[in-house]
């Protein structure tokens, strides 16, 4: 897929489109065949009933649960203190908003907002940006391989997109996608040879994307990647990446529109020297 773009890796395997249509086909059949049903004490009305019900659950138990998204989470701040790119964070409470308050060296506070699914209102929907914040960054921990990395990646922004021309609230500065799956065979990492150990964990530097400002008497937004934030140099400089190279692994996202006209997106990855991807829409 063109939106795959969005992000330099890809997903060792993921299952082709004819064989997901294929098990939702034969899920979807299921309700004709009364027999079978009736071994696991089900009617055809039963099923058709319990179906979307069903369907949430299985999704509920195969997603991440928030304990091992945190668990990732607070494992890379640790590192960034021990590398000293902050001074401390503050962990959000059990059943809070996971928010959490890094103190970074030069910056003052980061808000790092943690999220899974980017493809999701509550991923992508569903923040605020602390009044405390110097910058703030939605960080999309998210373990799925139903879709390659881009793909999440487009869609989460347009959600964001949404809320950046339909909504009167601080937007964000920008956003990340990063988990313990980058760099590993599951899903390889052209960044890799970046790779360092945070808080225990060996990972390459995460995909950084800078959002556009807002200014509603603008006709283009960051289009050219022109936008600026720091913390993007001083998280890439827990890597190894020195400030004058963090351009070159400093992503961004863009829009361009003007009146009632569709707007349009821009999104850049970039992995190194002469190597970016892109994906608009």
């Amino acid at each position: 897929m063109e939106s795959d773009d969005a992000a330099p890796c890809r997903h060792a395997e993921i299952p082709p489109a004819s064989v997901v249509d294929s098990v939702v086909h034969l899920v979807e059949s299921l309700g004709g065949h009364p027999e079978l049903l009736a071994g696991y004490g089900l009617t055809q009305r039963e099923f058709a009933w319990a179906l979307p019900a069903a369907i949430e659950q299985i999704r509920g138990r195969r997603s991440a649960g928030v304990t091992p998204r945190r668990g990732f989470m607070t494992a890379m701040l640790q590192g960034l203190v021990d590398k000293g790119i902050a001074s401390s964070f503050e962990v959000p409470p059990p059943r809070a908003d996971t928010v959490y308050r890094l103190a970074v060296v030069g910056l003052g506070d980061v808000a790092i907002i943690q999220k899974g699914a980017p493809d999701g209102t509550q991923g992508s929907v569903k923040w605020k940006v602390p009044d405390w914040a110097r910058e703030a960054y939605l960080w999309w921990v998210f373990d799925g391989m139903n879709r390659h990395p881009g793909s999440e990646v487009a869609k989460g922004v347009s959600r964001l997109r949404k809320v950046f021309f339909t909504e009167e609230r601080r937007q964000l500065d920008g956003v990340i996608f990063h988990n313990e799956l980058c760099g590993t065979a599951s899903r390889l990492c052209p960044k890799r040879e970046h790779s360092t150990d945070l808080g225990g964990l060996r990972v390459p530097p995460p995909c950084i994307y800078v959002m556009p400002d807002s200014d509603p008497q603008a006709a283009s937004w960051n289009w050219d990647g022109s936008t600026q934030r720091m913390f993007p140099e001083l998280l890439l400089g827990a890597f190894g990446i020195p400030p004058a190279q963090a351009p070159l692994f400093t992503g961004h996202v863009g829009f361009r529109g003007t009146g009632n006209a569709s707007k349009r997106t821009v999104i850049t990855s970039r992995f190194g020297q002469a190597n970016a991807t892109t994906y608009r829409s």
